[in-house]
């Protein structure tokens, strides 16, 4: 059996190296999570190159924020946090919004009729999310793939609960009729 200690201690090297200013180790940390970080990012970007800013924005708070880590939860899901609140950041620049962290694909969230979701690829469902304004994107994002309650996304975004409720509520019912003309009958459900 393998045993994870030489992978921990390279990654606490690597992140100590980081942490000096090694630049080519911080190179190897970007390389070995860029492509999974943009990925998240993608969830919460209206495009591949708002996605990317975001990307590089997170990548300065992680190194800025490396020597922080206590190494208490893995690496990749602390990374994914700040790409996430890097996210969150751009949005409220940009103005104040009245809307929207994890997700996994699975029936949970999207209780179909049909056999929609095995047909659809992941890049096919993250295109129709992006199609959700910033806002509602946001809310639902944070509510499904985050699992966060409504008062927590309220006071992440600055917004009332009911504002919340509401924004995932219309975004539940655009997406509906987004996948459905994608694929016939099909409903989203997003209760719990």
């Amino acid at each position: 059996m393998l045993s994870r200690t030489p992978i921990l201690t390279d990654q606490r090297k690597l992140i100590k190296a980081c942490i000096a200013g090694d630049r080519i180790s911080q190179a190897a940390l970007y390389d070995l999570y860029a492509r999974k970080m943009l990925g998240t990012c993608m969830w919460y970007a209206k495009n591949k190159e708002e996605a990317e800013e975001i990307l590089q924005d997170g990548f300065l708070r992680v190194f800025r924020y490396l020597p922080g880590f206590n190494f208490k939860s893995s690496l990749e899901n602390w990374m994914r946090k700040i790409m996430i609140n890097a996210a969150l950041h751009k949005y409220r620049s940009k103005a104040r919004l009245n809307i929207v962290q994890r997700f996994d694909w699975t029936q949970e969230y999207f209780g179909v009729d049909g056999t929609v979701l095995n047909h659809l690829e992941a890049r096919d469902l993250l295109k129709i999310v992006q199609k959700l304004s910033p806002g509602y994107r946001m809310v639902f994002n944070l509510y499904v793939f985050e699992g966060l309650k409504h008062r927590e996304i309220a006071k992440i975004l600055g917004i009332a609960e009911g504002t919340s409720k509401s924004n995932l509520s219309d975004a539940r019912l655009i997406l509906q009729k987004l996948l459905a003309n994608h694929n016939g009958r099909l409903k989203l459900k997003i209760d719990r």
